[in-house]
């Protein structure tokens, strides 16, 4: 049997999405950024993106990157803006090429986070002759037309079809995903490899004074983006049942009656959660099955325990630590929130450094890990009450 060739030294990271800014607010843009610095920690990587931010601002700090930005984009030309992200794409394969040829900086692996009308990787891949591995994060065609207009569908298709065909191995965070690749796509050579959390262990009285609660406060909170299919129009409905205080911890807008702090993230976002005596993840019906929820993640290396909407990997995540209902059964999910709510429920990591573990060693061809460490950083305690 022959060895497993080694883990490379140098790792591109390239984001060719310009809706996925690397210091955004989104789950995704928190997915690039906690990716990346796994990769810097036992690698020499870089990160290739199209934007550092767009109009929603800043949420992080500054991440040491190549940024190639948006092409200028002429008004009248809007109809056929699709191919402003084509060009954004390649401007970053190109930096990446002339940077290689020169005698600069040149991967030994290109690692891709897909996104429709990219094809970044396959352009560097063939012009440099590396190993090409895609990330999909998403159907992409499916959730452009879930979230704007789709102009030129079948084009849309075509497109993502031919990355996801070229694509010598890829990885999905679900397994709805990968089962749409493999089998609705006829894609090689799929694995799954969830995706990770990094937070610190947080503190629950600390949590509970930055969000003006009492210890006799019954709280059920929500992390993520405010997205329509995130359901977070549900929290309160949650929260009345149980006489509880409503918390949604992140950027956009909330419904009425929830305590928003905003944006969090760290420590801050550990001890917010260490605080809740529920999370949620309480997703809509018709979300397609893809997602791999940061924020289940999230809740679960904080000991809190989890209630959440039967989509994608969801249960899986979950685990022992809580509960999944039909994403119909907004009932269903307020009876699963009156069992578990302040029930202790053990802490389980999935760092980031495991899914880069994970990635090479798809990349390499060998199996894949466990989906949850067994190490628990010390200090951790279960801190659900």
């Amino acid at each position: 049997m022959r060895p497993a060739p080694p883990d490379p030294a140098r790792v591109a990271l390239l984001v060719g999405a310009p809706g996925v800014p690397v210091r955004g607010p989104s789950g995704a843009s928190a997915h690039v950024r906690g990716l990346f610095a796994a990769l810097q920690r036992r690698l020499d990587a870089r990160l290739f993106a199209v934007q550092e931010a767009d109009s929603r601002g800043i949420f992080a700090e500054p991440v040491d990157a190549c940024y190639g930005g948006l092409p200028p984009w002429p008004r009248p030309m809007l109809r056929w803006r699709r191919y402003r992200e084509v060009l954004a794409a390649r401007r970053l394969a190109r930096a990446l090429v002339e940077q290689s040829l020169s005698g600069g900086w040149s991967p030994a692996l290109l690692l891709e986070r897909h996104s429709l009308y990219s094809d970044a990787g396959l352009q560097v891949a063939d012009r440099l002759g590396l190993p090409w591995l895609l990330e999909v994060n998403a159907p992409a065609v499916d959730e452009r037309a879930q979230v704007e207009e789709l102009r030129a569908p079948r084009e849309a298709r075509r497109w993502e079809r031919g990355v996801l065909m070229a694509a010598p191995r890829v990885v999905a965070p679900s397994r709805a995903l990968c089962a749409w690749l493999e089998a609705g796509v006829g894609c090689r050579s799929v694995a799954w490899v969830p995706n990770g959390s990094d937070l610190p262990i947080g503190d629950r009285a600390a949590g509970r004074r930055a969000l003006g609660l009492t210890e006799d406060d019954v709280v059920v909170g929500f992390v993520g983006s405010m997205r329509p299919w995130h359901g977070v129009e549900r929290l309160p409905a949650i929260a009345a049942a149980l006489g509880a205080v409503a918390v949604a911890v992140g950027a956009g807008a909330t419904p009425a009656g929830v305590r928003a702090p905003g944006f969090l993230a760290g420590q801050s976002l550990a001890d917010a959660i260490a605080a809740f005596d529920l999370a949620v993840a309480p997703t809509l019906p018709g979300s397609h099955g893809g997602f791999c929820p940061l924020k289940i993640l999230d809740y679960r290396s904080q000991g809190v325990p989890v209630v959440g909407s039967d989509v994608g990997d969801a249960a899986v995540l979950i685990g022992e630590a809580g509960a999944v209902a039909p994403a119909a059964e907004l009932d269903g999910l307020i009876d699963l929130a009156r069992q578990w709510t302040g029930r202790r429920t053990p802490v389980a990591r999935r760092s980031w450094d495991r899914v880069v573990d994970d990635l090479l060693n798809v990349a390499a061809g060998r199996p894949t890990g466990t989906l949850f460490s067994e190490d628990v950083p010390r200090g951790a305690t279960e801190v659900a009450r």
